[in-house]
């Protein structure tokens, strides 16, 4: 009875008969990839301790944050287009054989751990020589002025190498060139624009007192060396004098830089199971030369048994604890493997549900907002009625993002539209091909360089992802173009366009479609899921305020004679109209179908058309008798009348794997559709009852406020509660594995369900289409922006 919407399909086949695809559907165009957000950093399996009763997940190489878009389209002029195929395999290889980048400033730390016995050699004489092997030519070390990426970071890693090759007495002429890099550049220690590693400010003078203490003469003059220890002693006084926990885990954290005057008794109660600080080799390296303790030993050996003569800012050895202490990479993992298919308890993220939590940990003491935002997405991904660990962290990380948005404290490694968006859009109303085009608009090549205490290179892949993505996105969008002007034809040659009572919104209808089902191969589906969709707005129409009596129960009678319909005949011509639609574009379907299913499948399509008109039906005597339902009555009703049986049940045959009759037969299969239904027809109730009761008509809002004699807010409040545990359980029914119900046709209600909830998201998309305009016009028509992602620049950078 109300508006129908029209969404997401996974999987089709060529264009119908007579429709000139355009050859633009690029023949030898790959598939669109649907790239994930990955992990940090590299491990080779994942145990959840708490999560799968210790069982162990099987996990390819978890690589550094890194965005990957799903792919889809022409490059704009500055990506130089290759063949999508070796481009393809090139970013395979690349993300395959990726290893931890080498920092120069955590190598300098470990370089400077005494070799057993013999305290005026290093222990590791190859990261000796892997210093002076990669200075540049400026005199620099470190990935930051060759890239654009901060000076600061430059200067770190600068001193920490001419501080190891001092101890060790080597490299004299590395060390001059080291000592003026720092002394030309010295004026951006003190500057407050520049990026600033993590722990600079005292990091930095700590080394510098360290050096002075070797004899190194570095020209600084008094007024910036008094001003840089100030600033130390006021970083200090703030740590001292908080009382969060992560206060004292950030002071641990930066131990290097204390030296003598660390606590190194409280710093070893920071110590992990693999012998590690925070699996910081520089801190590590530091409490090695202070403790001389064997298990900080014995990992750094480790290290460089694996990864040669150098080793990264941030370094792994030992999965399952690592996964669990940091805080964003739980909450990442969490929320991947849940979706896609792992039976993860929430119980995993126990330890998060306090917003103490946070503020007890490193990441809260810098405020960080990348974890903020894992922790918050990994909380709307909930498949229980009632998951109170993920509500609590919902609650308190959406509520500091939204501070720190209002106060402008979003931290460096975020943009601050991403966090808007994320607040704003929750995942279960966001749809793809508007989140691939935000994020390809959005990428930086800069993005691919993070900051902890030094640059590091999260993925050498980034550029070519994001080259393929927008390559596939743009020659897609031509596609749908194409879709959209045979649509507007067929319309024309349907005569649906003389149906003045009905919404026609072509484009509007496409695109929901498009945005979610968007592999230019998958134009045959679209264009079919589009009509029905369209079909499905006019019967709606029809029955609600078009329709005579006569009229339509004419249009039930043809529809349950089908193939005899000529029997019965046309009471007027806008039910021939709209019959022979149907009735065209079901054995359309129909026919394809059947090639892929190997069996005539337009018996059960003219079923649900038949069980959905009959519905119509229902509702419409309703209004005409003044009959006021029983909330149960109504929504037996109403399921069906939301008409997504027409449009769903019938695509499920064209996905591509079998569908055997028992399927469709079998409970799970009744219960996606039945909780996507209730989703969808309580959505549109939320935002209709207003006008629905100025036309005399009930639905869920109304129908709660009468019966339970409450008022309209109350009634709202019962609906989304209604809306929420069916969202959530089909969400579970959906990422549950094994099932009867194949994942490709599961995604098809889930991506339904998201399609409505955004289109009824604040109104209706129907009656004010102009709210939807912008997102229809970012999918079908607008050419993606883009901008040269070559030129890194401060207001870019980002930050961890």
């Amino acid at each position: 009875m109300k508006a129908v919407l029209m969404s997401s399909f996974p999987h089709g086949h060529a264009p119908p008969c007579g429709y000139q695809s355009s050859n633009m559907l690029q023949s030898g165009m790959p598939p669109a990839r649907q790239l994930l957000r990955a992990t940090k950093d590299s491990c080779s399996s994942i145990s959840f301790k708490g999560m799968l009763g210790g069982a162990k997940i099987a996990a390819p190489q978890v690589k550094k944050k890194l965005r990957l878009f799903s792919c889809s389209c022409v490059y704009p002029p500055f990506l130089a287009p290759q063949r999508p195929r070796l481009l393809q395999d090139r970013i395979r290889e690349q993300l395959m054989g990726a290893e931890s980048p080498s920092s120069s400033y955590d190598t300098a730390w470990v370089a400077m751990v005494p070799a057993p016995g013999r305290p005026y050699a290093s222990r590791f004489p190859q990261c000796v020589e892997w210093i002076m092997q990669n200075q540049h030519g400026d005199g620099s070390w470190g990935l930051g002025p060759s890239l654009g990426l901060g000076v600061k970071d430059a200067l770190l890693s600068t001193l920490a190498c001419v501080l190891a090759l001092r101890k060790w007495g080597v490299g004299d002429e590395h060390v001059r060139k080291g000592l003026r890099f720092i002394e030309r550049n010295s004026s951006c220690i003190m500057d407050d624009k520049c990026d600033v590693p993590v722990g600079f400010n005292i990091i930095f003078p700590g080394m510098f007192e360290l050096g002075a203490g070797m004899g190194l003469e570095l020209l600084l003059s008094q007024a910036d060396v008094n001003a840089m220890l100030r600033l130390r002693d006021m970083e200090l006084k703030r740590c001292v004098d908080s009382p969060a926990s992560g206060s004292k885990a950030f002071m641990a954290y930066v131990a290097e830089g204390l030296g003598k005057s660390q606590d190194w008794a409280q710093v070893m109660a920071y110590q992990r199971n693999n012998g590690s600080f925070f699996n910081s080799p520089s801190t590590t390296a530091a409490a090695a030369i202070h403790t001389y303790d064997h298990r900080a030993l014995d990992y750094l050996d480790s290290l460089i048994s694996k990864f040669g003569s150098s080793v990264a800012t941030v370094s792994w050895l030992q999965n399952d604890e690592e996964i669990m202490l940091d805080m964003a990479t739980c909450a990442m993992a969490f929320r991947l493997l849940r979706m896609h298919g792992y039976g993860i308890s929430s119980d995993g993220l126990a330890r998060f549900t306090e917003e103490s939590s946070f503020h007890d940990s490193i990441q809260g003491h810098l405020n960080d907002s990348k974890t903020l935002l894992e922790l918050y997405k990994a909380s709307q991904v909930q498949v229980l009625e009632e998951e109170f660990i993920l509500e609590s962290i919902g609650s308190w990380s959406g509520e500091l993002l939204k501070q720190q948005l209002c106060s402008s404290k979003i931290s460096r490694s975020v943009n601050p539209a991403e966090v808007e968006h994320a607040l704003k859009f929750p995942f279960y109303a966001t749809l793809d091909r508007l989140e691939h085009k935000r994020n390809i608009e959005s990428f930086r090549t800069v993005e691919r360089f993070h900051t902890l205490k030094s640059v590091y290179c999260a993925c050498h892949a980034n550029e070519e992802i994001a080259s393929l993505a927008a390559h596939e996105f743009s020659s897609t969008q031509l596609v749908y173009q194409e879709e959209l002007r045979h649509i507007e034809c067929w319309v024309k040659e349907s005569r649906l366009d003389e149906l003045k009572f009905a919404r026609m919104m072509p484009a509007h209808t496409l695109f929901t479609v498009a945005a979610n089902m968007f592999p230019s191969q998958l134009s045959d589906a679209r264009i079919a899921w589009t009509k029905k969709c369209l079909l499905v707005t006019v019967v709606d129409d029809f029955f609600d305020y078009a329709g005579s009596r006569e009229e339509t129960a004419n249009l039930v009678a043809l529809i349950d004679k089908w193939e005899a319909h000529d029997e019965i005949g046309f009471c007027s011509e806008h039910v021939e109209i709209m019959f022979r639609a149907i009735y065209n574009v079901s054995n359309e379907l129909g026919a394809k179908a059947a090639v892929m299913q190997n069996r005539s499948v337009v018996q059960h399509v003219a079923e649900l058309w038949l069980d959905a008109t009959r519905a119509c039906m229902v509702e419409a005597e309703w209004r005409w008798d003044g009959y006021v339902p029983s909330m149960e009555e109504y929504m037996r009703v109403a399921e069906v009348t939301f008409l997504l049986g027409p449009i769903v049940l019938p695509s499920l045959y064209v996905v591509g794997p079998d569908l055997p009759e028992e399927v469709i037969r079998c409970p799970e299969y009744v219960e996606l559709f039945r909780h996507m239904s209730i989703c969808c027809r309580l959505l549109n109730d939320l935002q209709t009852y207003e006008k629905e009761s100025s036309q005399g008509k009930l639905n869920s809002v109304t129908l709660h406020a009468l019966h339970q004699g409450t008022t309209i807010e109350a009634a709202k409040e019962q609906v989304r509660r209604t809306i929420e545990a069916s969202r959530k359980e089909l969400l579970r029914l959906v990422v549950t594995e094994p099932s009867a119900v194949l994942r490709p046709f599961k995604e098809l209600f889930w991506n339904m369900c998201k399609a409505v909830h955004l289109f009824y998201m604040e109104k209706d998309g129907y009656f004010s289409p102009d709210e939807m305009m912008g997102s229809v016009n970012a999918v079908l028509h607008e050419p993606l922006q883009v901008r040269p992602p070559f030129s890194p620049d401060a207001s870019t950078r980002r930050r961890v």
